[in-house]
């Protein structure tokens, strides 16, 4: 099916966003804190035409599903609530926005911690500025999406992967201060390249932990009197706070002091360490890994040319990513897919794109 088939007719316009891979800075983001994200190869594009009556349509060929809104006032569930959202936000910024038919395909993998959301939001908001010509710039499609994240899809998400998706390129790093938006573009680490494997075991926000662990690092921030816990940098002020408050507290100081010196630049095995130290925190301060996670993370630490690994995402599942040589992602992504499989889990390779099976 395409846009044709659905819609009967060719569509207006086109854009695509791509989906993230974060490789520092966990659950720092809505605590205002510092991220290390970079664009993948993955994409989402969206096709754009005007709905032929009253109703906005929306079509995912992914999903092979077409949702329609009539009513203004009800809100629709699932991939339409992002589509939806982005909508109804630039209606309220003011914007005038026709009745649409809108086509969906993405090759961001859903529920891996990729960002699927993000370059979903992302991808509408830049076919809209196409298609109607808004005045709005790349931070403000990034910020137009988080809020169509929040209020209408239910997750309560710092700005990271909307800004990666809008920003983000898959040569550089991006570096991002998500309190005050100051960014910075840095090259990978010298001789390296980045590996992501998908633990098979997905996770949805909205459902999980994330909205909990954001509850947490919020509180956290009331009871030591700052504005978020990005404003401490030293763990021993912590240390008053009632568990899990301070374990909470302790992730999230500590992966900002690893964005930071990886700002001052460091070396392949420096990076590598910085991820290491990044999973113990988030597998056992926040709490936010699975055993599955935890086996991918751990055969790929022990794996010759690897530099550093560690969840990626907000975990409660999805995907692992890690830092290895440059040229021996292939290798090593065969040798860590049969432990995986040995182990009793079934992963399969997100990034780079090898062709390679769901078990090697």
């Amino acid at each position: 099916m395409d846009f044709q088939q659905v819609f009967g007719k060719p569509p207006e316009t086109q854009a695509s966003a791509p989906g993230r891979v974060n490789l520092l800075g966990e659950h720092t983001d809505y605590n205002d804190g510092f991220v290390l994200p970079t664009a993948i190869p993955q994409s989402t594009t969206v096709q754009l035409g005007f709905s032929s009556n009253s109703q906005h349509h929306f079509y995912s060929e992914n999903l092979n599903e077409q949702v329609s809104i009539s009513d203004i006032n009800h809100q629709p569930s699932g991939f339409a609530s992002y589509i939806f959202g982005c909508i109804e936000l630039l209606q309220k910024a003011g914007y005038t926005i026709p009745l649409l038919s809108v086509y969906v395909n993405s090759s961001v993998p859903m529920g891996s911690g990729l960002s699927s959301s993000a370059a979903l939001e992302v991808a509408t908001l830049r076919a809209l500025r196409q298609l109607l010509n808004l005045p709005i710039d790349d931070v403000e499609i990034a910020q137009f999406a988080q809020q169509a994240e929040i209020q209408y899809a239910g997750v309560q998400c710092g700005i990271m992967d909307q800004m990666a998706s809008s920003l983000a390129d898959t040569e550089h790093i991006l570096f991002l201060d998500t309190r005050t938006l100051e960014r910075r573009v840095m090259p990978l680490p010298e001789k390296a390249e980045i590996l992501v494997i998908d633990s098979g075991v997905p996770r949805t926000l909205a459902t999980s932990g994330y909205n909990q662990r954001r509850a947490e690092s919020e509180e956290a921030a009331r009871s030591l009197k700052v504005k978020a816990l990005r404003d401490i940098t030293d763990v021993n002020i912590i240390e008053t706070l009632p568990e899990p408050l301070r374990r909470r507290a302790r992730h999230v100081i500590t992966e900002n002091n690893r964005v930071l010196e990886v700002l001052q630049g460091v070396t392949s095995e420096r990076f590598g360490e910085l991820m290491n130290a990044s999973h113990a925190s988030l597998r056992d301060d926040y709490e936010v890994s699975v055993p599955a996670l935890d086996k991918l993370v751990e055969i790929l630490q022990k794996t010759e040319g690897v530099f550093g690994a560690r969840l990626t995402g907000a975990g409660f599942g999805g995907a692992s990513v890690a830092l290895v040589r440059s040229g021996q992602s292939k290798g090593i992504a065969i040798h860590v897919l049969e432990q995986y499989k040995q182990a009793g889990y079934k992963g399969r390779i997100l990034v780079p794109s090898l062709g390679l099976s769901d078990a090697a």
